[in-house]
């Protein structure tokens, strides 16, 4: 038992560092194509990485995918993730543009503590944890994006907005996971999210081929592994893995985030920020500890 939980460990490690070094290929696509063309594209791959999997996972089973009110529910709720997922990546993509891929990690980051918050909407009490997590977060925001005029950047500002939209959609995958396979609602999500992209490239953007040629790389990367492969090893990984193994393993996207822009794209943060990052990932930290320790004492 305990080494199908190393395994897991290793594996959610692996997916926190492919998810952290993609802020590192968002922010080197920008260079070449729109946000919404490079969200159009790498969900497209995402969508077509995860097609496999479905298949495999589901081959030889009984489908009541038969029925016509699967194909709906299955519609209805995986448009709504969808809907949810482009909204946050848009914002994220566009505001990461404008900051840097550490920055963008960190900032980001903070939908674990806003998911419990927004859970009080449905009557989720948070514990006390959440609330302290939540005002260190707050405080490392501060030392990390806001300026000495008390302005903060544009970009850092469209991250944040987008973590809201990333926490809204952990509630509805929450929703749905008990309903419908949590694969197809992925599968659906990510067709969703690249056609709703497409559709804002088509208006505000140039799709060429040469353009894409040139963001090819970190198209791909984006594309397949970190939507296609690392969804799938989260999957696999959380089977064995205790949820507060899980929570606090992913928490460290943010810091690969960091090490990512450092190592490849040469960012540097300064004194200021580092003290920032420290704050904001104790409390994403001590967030999820709580969380998970308040669900068990419930």
């Amino acid at each position: 038992m305990q080494t199908r939980t190393l395994k897991s460990d290793f594996l959610l490690l692996l997916t926190s560092s492919i998810w952290g070094f993609a802020f590192v290929a968002q922010r080197a696509g920008m260079e070449h194509v729109g946000p919404f063309t490079f969200n159009a594209v790498r969900f497209a791959l995402g969508s077509l990485a995860l097609l496999p999997f479905v298949y495999y996972f589901h081959r030889g089973k009984e489908q009541e995918s038969h029925k016509p009110l699967f194909y709906k529910n299955l519609f209805l709720g995986g448009s709504l993730a969808g809907l949810a997922l482009f909204m946050g990546s848009s914002f994220q993509q566009i505001g990461i543009v404008y900051t840097t891929a550490g920055k963008a990690g960190f900032i980001t980051g903070l939908y674990v503590i806003l998911v419990p918050i927004m859970g009080l909407a449905w009557h989720q009490r948070a514990g006390t944890g959440t609330w302290l997590g939540a005002v260190l977060a707050v405080i490392g925001l501060y030392f990390l994006s806001v300026r000495q005029n008390l302005t903060i950047s544009p970009g850092d500002l469209l991250v944040l907005v987008s973590a809201f939209f990333w926490a809204a959609h952990v509630h509805i995958i929450g929703w749905l996971a008990t309903k419908m396979d949590s694969l197809k609602i992925a599968l659906v999500q990510f067709i969703t999210c690249s056609l709703l992209s497409f559709v804002g490239a088509t208006f505000a953007e140039t799709i060429t081929i040469p353009t894409l040629q040139k963001a090819a790389f970190p198209i791909l990367y984006a594309g397949l592994l970190s939507v296609g492969v690392a969804y799938t090893l989260q999957i696999v990984a959380q089977k064995d893995a205790p949820p507060a193994h899980a929570a606090i393993i992913l928490s460290f996207e943010s810091v690969f985030a960091v090490l990512g822009g450092w190592l490849l794209l040469g960012e540097i943060l300064s004194l200021r920020g580092l003290l920032g990052c420290t704050l904001m990932l104790s409390g994403m930290l001590l967030s999820q500890l709580s969380n998970h320790t308040h669900k068990r004492t419930l």
